[in-house]
C-alpha cells in the first residue's frame, strides 16, 4: 500500500462519525484528568449528542437520500459495450462460499453488474480493486462471483491494480477513452464517482445500486447502530466529494 493513501485513510478517519466520537471522548477524559470538569462535560456531552445524531435515522436518511437521490436507476436499455463495476471490500476465507466473500455492497454491485451484461449484448465487464489486507485482488473475488453466476471469462476484463476510484477511472479510460460506458457502484458512492470519471473527460453512465436510504417519513425512531454505520460511509462521500472539488479548483 503507498504511503500517500495510507496516509489519506488515517486522515480521513478522524473526519468521520467513529474518528471525531473518540477524539471528542478522548479529549473529555483529559480534562477529566486535569479537573477541568467544565471542559470536560462539554466534550463528553457533545460526544453523547454525536452519537445520538449519526444514530437517529430521520437525520441520517436525510444526508442520504441527498446523496442517492441524484442519480436514477439504470433502465437497461443501452446499447453500450463497457460496464465498469468498482471495488469493494472482500475476505478470502476458504470456509465460505463465494456468495459469501464479498462485502454486501460488492456483492450488490456485481450482482447489478451482471444483470445489465445479460440484458446487453455483447458487452463486456471490467472489475477493478486491488487485494486490501487479503491475498486476492477485489477484481479477481468480483470476476470468481460473476463468473459463478454464468458469465464466461472472455466478457470480463479484470485488473486488481487500482487502489481507489481514481486509479479505476485512469485505468477504464484507457479502455473506453471517451466512449459512454456504464458505471455500476453504490447509490452512495456514485455522485463522487461520477464527479471523478466526469474530471477526466469520460462519459459514463450511471448504474446505482446498494441503496441505504429509508422510505420511512416520521420522526420518531430509536437510535440504531446501523445507522451509525451508514452515516461513516455518507460523511466518507462527502468529504470524498470535497477533495474533489478542492483538486479541480488547484489544478
Amino acid at each position: 500500500m503507498e504511503l500517500g493513501f495510507f496516509i489519506k485513510k488515517i486522515v480521513a478517519f478522524f473526519f468521520e462519525p467513529f474518528g471525531m466520537l473518540i477524539s471528542l471522548l478522548i479529549i473529555g477524559i483529559y480534562f477529566l484528568y486535569k479537573s477541568d470538569y467544565v471542559k470536560a462535560k462539554i466534550f463528553l456531552i457533545s460526544s453523547l449528542v454525536f452519537l445520538f445524531l449519526f444514530s437517529y435515522p430521520p437525520f441520517v436518511n436525510l444526508l442520504v437520500q441527498n446523496l442517492e437521490n441524484q442519480y436514477s436507476k439504470y433502465n437497461y436499455t443501452q446499447s453500450i459495450k463497457y460496464i465498469h463495476v468498482l471495488g469493494n471490500g472482500h475476505n478470502t476465507d476458504k470456509d465460505q462460499p463465494i456468495s459469501s466473500h464479498l462485502s454486501d455492497a460488492g456483492t450488490k454491485r456485481v450482482l447489478e453488474g451482471v444483470i445489465i451484461h445479460k440484458k446487453t449484448p455483447n458487452s463486456k465487464l471490467i472489475f477493478t480493486g486491488y487485494e486490501g489486507t487479503t491475498h486476492r485482488t477485489n477484481a479477481e473475488m468480483n470476476s470468481l462471483l460473476a463468473k459463478a453466476l454464468g458469465v464466461k471469462s472472455g466478457d470480463m476484463i479484470v485488473n486488481g491494480s487500482p487502489v481507489d476510484t481514481q486509479e479505476e477511472a485512469e485505468f477504464t479510460k484507457s479502455l473506453v477513452g471517451k466512449s459512454p460506458f456504464v458505471l455500476v457502484t453504490s447509490a452512495t458512492h456514485i455522485p463522487r464517482a461520477m464527479m471523478i470519471f466526469h474530471a477526466l473527460g469520460m462519459h459514463p453512465i450511471a448504474a446505482p445500486t446498494n441503496y441505504y436510504k429509508s422510505e420511512y417519513k416520521g420522526l420518531f425512531r430509536a437510535p440504531n447502530a446501523r445507522y451509525f454505520y451508514i452515516s461513516k460511509v455518507v460523511v466518507h462521500e462527502y468529504l470524498g466529494m470535497v477533495l474533489v472539488k478542492l483538486k479541480s479548483f488547484l489544478q
